[in-house]
């Protein structure tokens, strides 16, 4: 049993950057869906187009917030101060305003034109979001200094 933890924590180590986003990935899935569904479940319609687009964008905001305090903390172990934290901030969030733009797309598409089930498109949406907002975190808004 030993062995077999020492060779995930190799592993673990080599890929932690990636095994993190995609642990605090499926956790911003959890919150986006969670919310998701309490506020059409509870406050709004799963039945009126326009429901659906506030829910989706409300999922968002909280999903968004939780993700950049994991993501900079956790994932891209982020140290920058001042002036870069906050264009840190706008990169992450015109990044994410960028996917949500996909995701409503998308759940326009399948849910409201198609009359496919809200909550299976908003699952799938999901997985697009997170491999988008991966390749920007890593290569844009994380992105670490080279030292010369």
């Amino acid at each position: 049993m030993k062995k077999y933890y020492e060779l995930a924590l190799k592993y673990y180590k080599k890929y932690d950057e990636i095994i993190n986003y995609l642990i605090f990935g499926v956790l911003t899935t959890v919150v986006t869906i969670i919310t998701y569904a309490i506020f059409t479940n509870t406050f709004l319609s799963s039945k009126s187009a326009l429901d659906i687009q506030i829910a989706n964008v409300l999922s968002w905001i909280i999903a968004v917030t939780f993700a950049y305090l994991t993501n900079r903390k956790y994932v891209f172990k982020s140290k920058a101060q001042g002036s870069k934290r906050i264009k840190e901030i706008i990169n992450f969030f015109l990044a994410r305003i960028s996917s949500l733009i996909v995701e409503m797309l998308f759940m326009y598409v399948t849910v409201t034109v198609l009359s496919y089930n809200d909550f299976i498109c908003k699952i799938i949406a999901q997985a697009i979001v997170i491999i988008f907002n991966y390749v920007c975190s890593k290569l844009i808004i994380f992105k670490k200094e080279e030292n010369h």
